[in-house]
């Protein structure tokens, strides 16, 4: 029997779609429908970085442009209806999902206890229960609250205080949860405070995490191999995604799929039984302009945008100055259903500016009137978001794609 086969064109279609970034980045952004979008995608990927607005309000952003910073706090803060823990990174999370982290959290312990000894400074472990017993009677903490008395270290993680390292574990192993954030810095709180349902869940088996993980990434790519199954929500082992994607298939409930890439290779991946029906119904990606995170869920995984949309994409904050290619924190931007290039834009708030030091055009691509006045107008909209009154280009900002 032969194996069905999807079109470059077809898979992108349906990855975008997947993702929310088929249709016209419009309509309301708060409450349940902030909720639902974040469902949708599966999570929202935290970052630190602000050169423009955080990773976070940036992934929403660009699939829903009426969104606001405040409309996550809320959701997040008072309505209860997001978490924020761990996938690949720190995310934010839809809370019905809680109870398949509870099982996870034995697990993350397990790996914790073989390599936190080895990154960071001892002494953490017996402020465990001092920990939780100074937060179950006074309330949340900052890790600026406690470690009266330790050294201060460099501020990298690897030199945190005992105290800093004991409520990273204590929020890692599920005993505290993020109940706000004070800016971009964590409050800790009991999890059975911020998450009242913890004591009513019942916490699933080993099959039961290892079903709902691999059929909700699947679900959400459109097809996928076990690595990409595996690393999606990173809750379930190499070992169970495989093991899982060979009894699905065994069972008629996924099956294999030969997808054609960006540059004309084809790859194998499970797919659903209707996955080309799926991928013709798609809707057409908007050809209008998006600027989109470094960080977005469409492109966490380098290697398969680099498949699907022959984009080689890399960030490069850790790399020195004189050896970066393109730049500190450089935008992705995609146009309809290609990434057509990158962009070096930064908000200077103080001066109300959006500067655009760099566009970086994929090869081939021709920067005509109507894909530059797309580009005006994103860029607009983004400098509204970001608080800034107004567009600059810098002085040579049109450049060519290096090889």
């Amino acid at each position: 029997m032969s194996i069905p086969r999807l079109g470059n064109a077809a898979a992108r279609r349906l990855f975008l779609d997947r993702h929310a970034l088929a249709e016209p980045p419009v309509g309301p952004a708060r409450g349940q429908d902030l909720a639902a979008l974040i469902d949708r995608i599966g999570f929202v990927q935290l970052d630190s970085i602000n050169t423009v607005e955080r990773a976070h309000h940036m992934i929403l952003w660009s699939r829903r442009q009426s969104y606001r910073p405040e409309d996550l706090k809320r959701l997040h803060e008072k309505d209860r209806a997001v978490w924020e823990h761990w996938t690949h990174d720190a995310s934010i999370l839809p809370i019905r999902l809680h109870h398949y982290w509870q099982h996870n959290f034995p697990r993350r312990e397990e790996r914790m206890r073989k390599n936190w000894g080895n990154w960071f400074r001892g002494g953490y472990e017996p402020q465990f229960e001092t920990l939780l017993a100074r937060i179950a009677a006074e309330g949340p903490v900052t890790t600026s609250d406690v470690g009266e008395g330790e050294a201060r270290g460099s501020g990298g993680w690897w030199d945190w205080n005992p105290s800093k390292t004991a409520l990273e574990w204590l929020w890692h192993t599920g005993k505290l949860a993020v109940t706000r954030r004070d800016g971009f810095q964590k409050v800790y709180d009991l999890a059975e405070r911020v998450i009242p349902q913890v004591h009513r869940e019942r916490v699933p088996h080993t099959a039961e995490v290892i079903d709902w993980a691999c059929n909700a990434a699947l679900d959400r790519l459109g097809f996928a191999d076990a690595s990409e199954l595996r690393a999606y929500w990173a809750l379930v082992t190499p070992v169970e995604a495989k093991a899982w994607a060979k009894a699905a298939l065994a069972r008629g409930e996924v099956i294999e799929v030969e997808v054609e890439g960006a540059a004309g290779g084809v790859k194998r991946f499970f797919a659903r039984p209707d996955v080309l029906a799926a991928a013709d119904t798609a809707p057409e990606a908007v050809g209008r302009l998006r600027i989109l995170s470094p960080f977005d869920p469409a492109l966490r995984d380098r290697d398969r945008a680099e498949f699907l949309f022959g984009f080689y994409y890399r960030i490069e904050v850790f790399v020195p100055e004189p050896k970066r290619k393109y730049g500190y924190y450089v935008f992705p931007v995609l146009e309809g259903d290609r990434l057509i290039g990158r962009i070096d834009v930064k908000a200077f708030k103080e001066a109300s500016v959006l500067r655009i030091k760099g566009f970086w055009p994929e090869a081939g691509l021709r920067l005509g009137a109507g894909r530059m006045q797309r580009l005006e107008a994103e860029l607009e909209r983004l400098a509204r978001f970001a608080g800034c009154d107004r567009v600059e280009f810098l002085g040579g900002w049109l450049r060519e794609t290096l090889g």
